[in-house]
């Protein structure tokens, strides 16, 4: 990371990850902290007491200018307050290789005659705005987040902060506060088992402070006392989210699904690392759900096939009884009934997949790991749409064969919707991220071929059932 720190408060007020690039322009870095107005985000940090530096407070270094050295694994940055009262206090942010942590730290020596017992206070003030790189159909949270072993993961909307309407446990002795946005995060994560007061503040017009206090403890003269915490900022990689501290892998957020969509995600990682290609991972993962829902798929498309079959004799019936509809129910459901034919059949086996399929999209929605990840050919990027909307033309056609396959519905109306579903979802698919595109895709293509081959059988059975009559 290549990070700006202002000496006036000691302020981390730029913050760009090297390893990641800007949603616009590829060329240049990802800019996480900022303060390029009227958007403003940074890191502030202070102590709470008399005459203790806050993010007010002017502090000098040594020089300006500070470098990871070749071979080294941490650099420290020391900022030094004016001694006030005999107290002096240094702040000292140190840097890991390798790391998005920055582990932000406070040596306090007391010389004066008096026992101080100040307490720190670590925040993250950010305006309202919502980042690029989300489509008018894809939406992510941006906002604070809170973390307590006790209530779990709590969204704070800057909306309720406005009308300090704010609802999350504020005192507890785990946890850390986050600021979140698509793909990338910035949290303090205080060690655990020390007490401490989450909270939220509006600090002016579309500007929020989120933060927590600490005690630092009780340092008596001639002694010296620290505080110290962790500061990340960068990526939502979940890998290493789960280790750094407890449930903070939840700021990658699938919503209510997070159950089935955690495993999923974790099967997608397993797939990518004997791979190497999240493209070819995503068409993996979606033959291997194809191949577990086998069984429910068939029994659906097995009803859909007997349902085509039996078109001709629902058209005659309808012939038959003309606008009578009470009369052409019933002889509907006798026909059923004779064939053996659940006209819901292929409906029960759809809806038990559909928690799945929407896992799946907040995955592939949600996962950085799949931001600006090249596929093939033409697609260089797994997060944005299909440059050339190949994708989603291809889905439009998988759809309208889908359609071909499947029994003609009774209703003229409701046959004339199905036949223009697959331009409308097309259309919708021209916003979306090709990753989800390709899954749709692959998905489509592989029900296709076993809708087809079961159809076929159905026909096959049938020609065979009415042969044997004659």
């Amino acid at each position: 990371m290549n990070v700006v720190i202002d000496t006036a408060g000691g302020d981390i007020r730029h913050l760009e990850l090297l390893k990641h690039h800007d949603a616009e322009d590829k060329s240049k870095n990802f800019v996480l902290l900022d303060e390029q107005k009227p958007h403003v985000y940074v890191a502030q940090s202070g102590l709470i007491g008399s005459d203790l530096p806050s993010h007010k407070t002017r502090f000098t270094t040594q020089t300006t200018d500070y470098r990871l050295a070749d071979g080294a694994n941490e650099l420290k940055v020391t900022l030094t307050a004016p001694e006030i009262a005999g107290v002096k206090v240094e702040k000292i942010f140190t840097f890991h290789r390798d790391s998005y942590v920055i582990d932000v730290e406070y040596k306090i020596h007391n010389g004066s005659a008096a026992v101080i017992a100040p307490n720190a206070y670590y925040q993250l003030v950010r305006d309202d705005s919502t980042p690029g790189g989300d489509s008018m159909f894809v939406q992510s949270y941006t906002g604070p987040a809170v973390y307590t072993d006790k209530a779990k993961f709590q969204k704070v909307d800057f909306s309720d902060i406005e009308k300090d309407k704010a609802s999350f446990e504020k005192q507890s002795k785990d946890g850390w506060i986050a600021m979140l946005q698509h793909y990338f995060l910035s949290a303090w994560l205080p060690k655990d088992g020390l007490a401490r007061e989450f909270y939220t503040k509006k600090l002016s017009d579309k500007l929020y402070a989120a933060g927590v206090i600490l005690p630092v403890g009780s340092i008596a003269p001639g002694a010296d006392g620290s505080i110290s915490v962790p500061l990340y900022a960068g990526p939502q990689e979940q890998e290493k989210l789960s280790k750094l501290a407890p449930g903070l892998d939840l700021t990658v957020d699938y919503g209510w699904l997070t159950v089935i969509a955690a495993p999923l995600f974790w099967v997608l990682a397993m797939i990518h690392k004997g791979v190497g290609n999240w493209g070819v991972a995503i068409i993996l993962l979606t033959v291997l759900i194809k191949l577990v829902f086998y069984p429910l798929s068939a029994k659906s498309y097995r009803s859909m096939a007997h349902m085509r079959v039996l078109g001709p004799k629902l058209q005659k019936l309808k012939e038959q009884y003309g606008d009578d509809r009470q009369r052409l129910h019933q002889a509907m459901m006798e026909l059923y009934k004779t064939e053996k034919v659940n006209p819901l059949g292929g409906c029960l086996p759809v809806v038990v997949q559909i928690p799945v399929f929407i896992s799946l999209y907040w995955v592939l929605l949600a996962s950085v790991e799949m931001r600006h990840a090249p596929f093939m050919l033409w697609i260089q990027d797994l997060s944005a749409t299909d440059p050339y909307f190949v994708l989603p033309i291809i889905m439009g056609a998988t759809m309208i064969i889908q359609t071909k396959l499947n029994p003609t519905p009774p209703d003229p109306i409701q046959a004339k919707v199905m036949m223009v579903m697959p331009f409308a979802f097309s259309i919708f698919f021209f916003f979306f991220p090709a990753g989800l595109v390709l899954y749709w895709v692959v998905n489509n293509t592989l029900s296709i071929a076993q809708q087809w081959q079961i159809t076929r059988q159905a026909e096959q059975e049938q020609a065979a059932k009415g042969h044997g009559k004659r």
